[in-house]
């Protein structure tokens, strides 16, 4: 599949770089009309996770498409409800999954998620197979479309045959290059903001298994590399930050990925190094392609001129999934 280059401008001229269209949606965008109904399902290690439905309003059977938000996000983040709502208005249901700790109640383990945890996704799909659902598409925003490619180059061939398609967007695909990335100072408002969900999300936990979580190392972390050295990898297995990136970077995935798969970054993403995504591999790949963007941002993609109320990434993907 192709390696295309965007070449037109998407962004309008009042927000002029990558932070400001990466920051702006994320502030001021509001969607309206969402009707989620949430179901939560138990994993298979006595945890839950909080899903979020929203149906299309035509009768018959219906394609489903299964969203992952990205890191600290939920099911309620612009992106996701902008996505879910055009994608009623176009015929399919929707399943917007909340990663554990993040919908809205701390979950039960000592365990958190992150950005390899594709037990939980599978978990996920498995229990939408149960719904009925035999036409799935993934889709993934962030660290849930690193979720999503690690996934499906996980399984490779042998992906359900109910699963037809993804679509990814703003890839951290090399975990610790972006982790490095974030630690800049023009990066800091990103970081900053992280840190202030997660860390508590720590303190909280460590109350209920303080023989798991000690806080003797709390104050030492000041970036996400050190949460992810102190906190993420001894919690989920690894051995520090630099094993957990290598071991659930998409980028040592995505060769062995089966179905039609479109990835979508911005060349101007604040978060996401261009140059760390896996270029090469992907220019040679039968099924996946990347449509990379001048502009952008991370997780951003507002239209110059907003004719309607759906953004740029949006109908790109309505284009893809109905192809």
């Amino acid at each position: 599949m192709p390696l295309v280059y965007l070449e037109k401008k998407i962004s309008p001229n009042w927000l002029p770089n990558g932070h400001f269209q990466s920051i702006y949606p994320a502030l001021f965008r509001q969607v309206n009309g969402i009707k989620y109904f949430r179901e939560k399902i138990v994993t298979p290690d006595d945890d839950f996770l909080n899903l979020d439905w929203s149906y299309a309003e035509n009768e018959g059977a219906k394609p489903l498409v299964i969203l992952s938000h990205g890191l600290e996000g939920n099911s309620t983040r612009q992106y996701i409800t902008g996505m879910v709502k055009i994608l009623n208005r176009h015929g399919f249901d929707c399943l917007a999954w909340n990663f554990r700790s993040c919908g809205g109640e701390m979950n039960q383990t000592a365990r958190f998620y992150h950005s390899g945890a594709t037990e939980d996704l599978d978990a996920v799909i498995q229990y939408a197979f149960k719904k009925g659902y035999t036409d799935i598409r993934l889709m993934g925003f962030s660290l849930g479309g690193n979720l999503t490619l690690k996934y499906l180059g996980e399984t490779g061939r042998n992906t359900d045959g109910r699963i037809k398609g993804a679509m990814v967007f703003s890839v951290p695909m090399d975990l610790k290059a972006c982790s490095l990335a974030i630690i800049e100072p023009r990066n800091q408002i990103y970081m900053r903001r992280f840190l202030n969900t997660l860390k508590p999300k720590v303190v909280e936990k460590a109350r209920v298994f303080p023989e798991r979580i000690s806080l003797d190392d709390h104050r030492l972390v000041k970036t996400l590399y050190d949460f992810d050295h102190i906190y993420t990898s001894r919690l989920h297995g690894f051995d520090g930050a630099d094993h957990y990136y290598a071991q659930c970077s998409s980028m040592h995935f995505v060769e062995s990925i089966a179905v039609p798969t479109m990835i979508v970054n911005a060349e101007n993403d604040p978060i996401v190094p261009f140059k760390s995504l896996p270029i090469d591999i992907i220019r040679s790949h039968t099924h996946v392609s990347l449509l990379a963007t001048k502009d952008g941002g991370h997780c951003g993609f507002r239209p110059a001129q907003l004719m309607d109320e759906f953004y740029w990434s949006e109908k790109q993907a309505v284009r893809f999934l109905t192809l």
